[in-house]
């Protein structure tokens, strides 16, 4: 098509260390390409319109089921570490329609109540199978390929967004939680079965873009965390140590700005992505003081204890009358309904687990849904 074609043509002025999307290795399943779009730019436009992305709006980042309509939600993390991506991407002349689709993509296997809700239902899988897990990066990728659901051009509903193995791999082996990582070199010996079998964290991204979209994971938060800590009257900017902020900034936005330059700086014609030593100290020690004056304050762990009744009390219910198709088909009760048409419609296979049905559709709950079904089971 002459207009893809234009695409992808302005794709070869990139970086040659960048990702182009004529070099794509492909989709688990062929599909006929858009007349307009390159496969990168497509796959953006499959996550942001998913039902999957939308839910991203309710629920938690830090704060869990927050009322105040100014405190981040996951959706916003999404979209900064998008807007940040690309902004070094473009200044990096690597590819900007990859980077976003990575990004935007790259939190959507988070559970309700953030991280406290994946530790949650990963301690129950694990009381199943100690070899089971529950890990946000890995299940991101159980969604784009199986959970989440596109209207073909046929009209029809299909399970999995049939993304391309680049934007896979970035979702899979994003991982914003090594606080002090701050070198990337990107794994071109992976391909396609290498995501099935290799666990995400001991994977390094396949492109540049993903690496990129890695790093700046921890860039979108760290800062943020902070304004809505502050907004709550749970820290001020100044309990951080002079140094650090002397290093980084006194704001969110100069800290993003001072690590945006420290990037492009490091990694401008480079075949990795990288922070300068003292900036990637400065923002490992950062996110360290975030992990004492929020994450692990007693008014977040008194949340956390909440959330992981909720999730615990799912778990061990729905497993319980996971297997009675009868009485989740009939019953009063509208979560049982609802997990019923959600396993007919993914048409889970005779062999899979109980566990797994039931974590996959409490992980696709946002935060108020999830109580809610909680105090429709529990409530006397």
């Amino acid at each position: 098509m002459i207009w893809r074609g234009i695409r992808e043509k302005q794709e070869l002025s990139l970086s040659p260390f960048a990702a182009k999307s004529i070099n794509s290795l492909g989709r688990m399943v062929e599909d006929n390409k858009c007349p307009v779009r390159t496969d990168y730019e497509r796959d953006a436009d499959r996550i942001l319109y998913s039902m999957e992305f939308r839910r991203l709006r309710h629920k938690t980042q830090v704060f869990f089921n927050a009322k105040n309509d100014h405190i981040c939600t996951r959706m916003e993390h999404v979209l900064y570490v998008a807007s940040i991506s690309r902004t070094i991407a473009r200044t990096l002349n690597l590819n900007q329609d990859l980077t976003n689709a990575i990004a935007l993509g790259h939190d959507l296997g988070h559970a309700p109540f953030g991280h406290s809700g994946e530790r949650v239902l990963d301690r129950c899988l694990k009381k199943k199978d100690p070899k089971a897990f529950f890990q946000h990066e890995d299940h991101g990728l159980r969604v784009v390929d199986r959970l989440a659901t596109r209207i073909s051009k046929e009209n029809s509903e299909k399970r999995g967004l049939n993304l391309t193995f680049e934007v896979r791999d970035g979702i899979v082996s994003h991982c914003g939680e090594k606080y002090g990582e701050c070198y990337l070199e990107r794994d071109t010996s992976k391909d396609p079965s290498s995501l099935a079998t290799t666990p995400s964290y001991l994977q390094n991204p396949y492109t540049l873009e993903a690496c990129l979209v890695r790093l700046v994971d921890k860039i979108a938060y760290v800062g943020r965390d902070i304004e809505d800590a502050v907004r709550v009257n749970l820290m001020d900017f100044d309990d951080i140590p002079k140094s650090i902020l002397d290093e980084l900034g006194y704001t969110n936005g100069q800290i993003i700005n001072t690590l945006v330059c420290d990037i492009i700086e490091n990694s401008y014609g480079k075949d990795y992505i990288k922070l300068s030593r003292e900036k990637g100290e400065a923002l490992e020690q950062l996110i360290s003081e975030n992990v004492r004056l929020i994450y692990r304050t007693d008014k977040i762990k008194r949340y956390e204890k909440n959330a992981e009744n909720v999730i615990e009390g799912l778990f061990l219910n729905l497993i319980e009358v996971c297997e009675d198709v009868d009485k989740l088909k009939s019953s009063s009760l509208n979560v049982y309904r609802q997990f019923y048409r959600f396993m007919e419609n993914v048409g889970y296979d005779k062999d899979e687990p109980a566990e797994q049905k039931v974590v996959d559709f409490i992980a696709g709950m946002t935060d108020n849904f999830a109580m809610k079904c909680f105090e429709e089971i529990y409530w006397m």
